[in-house]
């Protein structure tokens, strides 16, 4: 059930063009614009599964990476592991920047 009323203001051809949608698809003002609401709001929650997709696809491409003959690396793992990213971060950022 739906308990919540939201307003705003739009053009009178942007209502005009509504209505005629509405019209069209034979359905209310109200549905239509909560159908347009409900594919907007999931279609940037799809966005952002993407980007967290994106990002762990990286961080999994370094798990097991580190490498090294240094008996005292598991100690001070989070120290080389901090100063690899910052390392790829700044070449990534470097490789960015345009000329000018």
């Amino acid at each position: 059930m739906k308990t919540e009323v939201y307003s705003w203001r739009v053009s009178a051809e942007k209502k005009a063009a509504l209505e005629a949608e509405s019209r069209r698809d034979g359905t209310s003002l109200a549905e239509l614009l909560d159908g347009i609401t409900t594919d907007w709001l999931s279609a940037r929650r799809n966005g952002d599964e993407a980007a967290q997709a994106a990002l762990r696809k990286r961080v999994m491409a370094t798990v097991g990476t580190i490498r090294s003959g240094e008996p005292t690396l598991a100690t001070r793992a989070r120290e080389v592991v901090r100063a690899r990213i910052l390392r790829k971060h700044n070449q990534e950022s470097n490789g960015s920047r345009r000329a000018d």
